[in-house]
């Protein structure tokens, strides 16, 4: 499965990257993070289990266990906080 996968805010800017299509043998959310963690180095640092992120799934935010649809947008950016 074809993914279009979207970075914004500090993950923009640590992988260097605003987005990429990527091909995905896995069906959830976790299978595409557990995909970018092994490319290692700042992908598996700022994907880890003890940093903060969110992701969503053609704009509606999901859990990790979620489905992925073939053709999906995942956006995967910090929590965002108001004041």
């Amino acid at each position: 499965m074809r993914v279009r996968v979207l970075y914004f805010a500090r993950l923009r800017e640590r992988f260097g990257l605003a987005e990429e299509s990527v091909e995905l043998a896995g069906t959830r959310v976790a299978d595409l993070v557990a995909y970018l963690q092994a490319r290692g180095g700042v992908w598996a640092d700022e994907l880890s289990a003890n940093r903060p992120f969110r992701v969503a799934v053609n704009q509606d935010i999901v859990a990790l266990d979620a489905a992925l649809p073939d053709s999906a947008e995942v956006a995967i950016f910090p929590p965002v906080t108001g004041g």
